[in-house]
């Protein structure tokens, strides 16, 4: 079951959605899978933020992105997620959407984890509600949904096996453009 609620605040908002350029979904480690955990004051946490800051803005400025899609998981969604909510103000017509595998993904996060995904959830312009309950591929089926409703894809991947691998080889296979992130080097390219 796929349950698409659209918020707008506004008429204008109305019509600066109908004008839809191209669309960017994010994918990323969850923080354990980060070299600096859940410490968001490290270093190189702010510097991985710094980096995907200027990627999400190189996408709206040189390539028309309008429309970003966020997994709302921990870690790189919410970063993403958060990035783009900021970046509102001086470009006002983007928007953000929430791909959200089913309804309980965050009932066992902490309780600031969860206060923070619903304040994100609050703001995006766009919900896609992927199924009700949990399943074990319901990752999985939200990671394709990104993807096909995607133009680029932006990862933070350190290239082995996980999820975010296996998101990125089916955007491969979708023949995405895909830039990749990664979160020790902070390099990054394109593929």
């Amino acid at each position: 079951m796929l349950r698409i609620i659209e918020f707008r605040k506004s008429a204008q908002k109305v019509e600066k959605q109908s004008v839809q350029g191209m669309t960017c979904a994010f994918t990323g480690h969850r923080p354990q899978s980060l070299p600096f955990g859940f410490d968001e004051s490290d270093k190189r946490c702010t510097s991985l933020k710094s980096v995907m800051r200027d990627q999400i803005v190189a996408l709206i400025e040189n390539e028309g992105v309008t429309h970003f899609i966020t997994g709302m998981a921990l870690g790189v969604d919410m970063y993403a997620a958060e990035i783009v909510l900021d970046l509102k103000s001086k470009y006002p017509h983007i928007t953000l959407e929430s791909a959200i595998p089913c309804e309980t993904q965050a009932i066992k996060w902490s309780v600031a984890s969860r206060e923070r995904y619903y304040n994100i959830a609050a703001k995006c312009d766009k919900e896609a509600m992927l199924q009700r309950e949990y399943t074990p591929d319901c990752m999985d089926k939200r990671n394709r949904y990104m993807v096909d409703h995607a133009d680029y894809i932006l990862a933070v991947w350190n290239g082995c096996p996980s999820g975010t691998g296996n998101t990125v080889r089916y955007a491969h296979q979708k023949s995405k453009t895909i830039i990749v992130i990664n979160p020790v080097s902070l390099d990054v390219t394109r593929e």
